[in-house]
């Protein structure tokens, strides 16, 4: 055999329909492109978006259908951003067949990624988000019995080092620089400033009185692991017996939980109408929520209404004085009593385990704990689809047992087969087939010739 050397590359001139290179496919992708086609998921985007755009003429903009697949392999392959999907579809050819590119059509740049979003508006994102939660409700997977109600912290593309004053525009080294100077230091150095800045007295940091130039919309706050940063609230209200997401909403980061919960809820309510799941005073849903949802005018507003509260409630020393309030102590009371059924206490469970979850897929297996886009409106369009794509996940767990392609890769299966041998032997054949890995055993058992 003579040695195969590696000359210079040459573009054919004629490639025939049979020599272009083609996938075998992933077989996630490929069910899930099925469900999608079914539904009818291109007529019905390309129907709902056609009014932002030219009725006849213009250049061919990137086909609403793609630009939400785009955004769902966001969610599957748990990029964060836009440029690295464009990378990762261009470098798989499953991909590819997934977001329906001809053989001669590039994958989107990822500056189309950002022009759609930026004309699509996000009513139509929310849109595609109920389209979703249409499909779950088919298959059963939306009750509206028991909601569980939480939120998280996702941080902002926008450095807290960067911020500015919001009366003057002072930023904070600026400020640093001034309290020097009129310490007595002509020229402070780095590490000056930075003992000033320790050694100063009521030393705190209030949205109230700095912003991000970058992204007004981002708020100071403290993560979930500990680190001050500028930053954004997803909020989640999540179906407790099936684990459907039924509203995402994303808040400033310095609104507290009670204040949240009230646009939250109507979301919820409104995307559970459009699947004859809405709750209502006669038939009330319960809502299940930490104690940082527990406040009187909370509970006031919401009781008799269309959730029934399992709000926990914060453990108080002393008295409670109600002032002549008889509605809000009669709904302190109702929470309470609802509280020490076993009913409440199968909820907080669920709610522990289903609504962390989701936000563990979404935020961190998902790529959005660090968002690369600026404004709360426009965070929330990529937001919504990304919480349509779990969505998505909780039937393709039904159709194939994995929610995720890398979940479905890493699925362990194995077979037991028996054959019998002409010549009488048992064989039996094991085999395992653990993500593109496949082992096989054989053991044979010999006739007893005396038998």
């Amino acid at each position: 055999m003579a040695l195969g050397r590696q000359g210079d590359r040459q573009s054919e001139m004629l490639v025939s329909w049979s020599e272009m290179p083609r996938s075998p496919g992933h077989a996630f992708y490929d069910r899930l492109q099925a469900e999608l086609a079914a539904a009818g998921f291109d007529g019905f985007v390309e129907g709902l978006c056609a009014a932002q755009y030219a009725a006849r003429r213009g250049r061919p903009s990137l086909p609403p259908g793609r630009y939400f697949r785009m955004l769902l392999v966001g969610y599957f392959e748990g990029i964060d951003s836009e440029r690295g999907l464009e990378w990762r579809c261009a470098d798989s050819l499953s991909l590819r067949d997934f977001l329906r590119l001809g053989e001669r059509e590039l994958v989107p740049d990822h500056s189309w990624l950002s022009r759609t979003r930026s004309r699509l508006p996000l009513e139509m994102h929310d849109t595609v988000f109920t389209w979703v939660l249409q499909r779950l409700a088919e298959r059963g997977l939306v009750k509206g019995e028991r909601i569980g109600v939480d939120a998280s912290t996702m941080e902002a593309n926008a450095a807290l080092r960067a911020i500015v004053r919001r009366g003057n525009g002072e930023g904070y080294r600026e400020m640093l620089n001034r309290m020097a100077r009129e310490s007595g230091m002509e020229t402070p150095t780095a590490d000056d400033l930075i003992r000033l800045d320790r050694a100063r007295k009521g030393k705190k940091l209030s949205n109230a009185d700095w912003e991000s130039p970058a992204d007004p919309d981002a708020r100071i706050a403290r993560l979930k692991d500990g680190r001050t940063r500028l930053a954004h609230k997803p909020e989640h209200a999540v179906d407790l017996d099936t684990g459907a997401v039924v509203a995402a909403e994303m808040h400033a980061a310095d609104r507290g939980d009670t204040a949240t919960l009230p646009g939250t809820l109507a979301s919820a309510a409104r995307h559970l109408d459009t699947v004859e799941a809405a709750p209502s005073p006669e038939a009330p849903a319960e809502l299940v929520a930490d104690k940082g949802y527990y406040s009187r005018e909370t509970l006031k507003a919401l009781d008799d209404g269309a959730w029934k509260t399992r709000i926990s409630e914060p453990k108080r020393d002393g008295i409670l004085r109600w002032h002549a309030d008889d509605a809000a102590r009669r709904a302190v009371v109702n929470n309470r009593i609802r509280l020490l059924s076993g009913v409440a206490r199968a909820a907080f469970k669920l709610r522990a385990e289903i609504v962390e979850r989701c936000f563990a897929l979404v935020l961190d297996r998902g790529g959005m704990r660090r968002t690369w886009l600026r404004g709360r409106e426009n965070i929330q369009k990529r937001y919504l689809i990304h919480v349509a794509g779990y969505n998505l996940g909780l039937i393709m767990r039904l159709l194939t047992g994995a929610g995720t392609p890398r979940e479905f890769q890493a699925r362990l299966s194995a077979c037991l087969a028996a054959i019998i041998m002409p010549n009488g032997c048992l064989m039996l054949l094991l085999i395992v087939l653990a993500g593109d890995q496949t082992a096989a055993i054989a053991i044979s058992f010999e006739p007893d010739p005396l038998s």
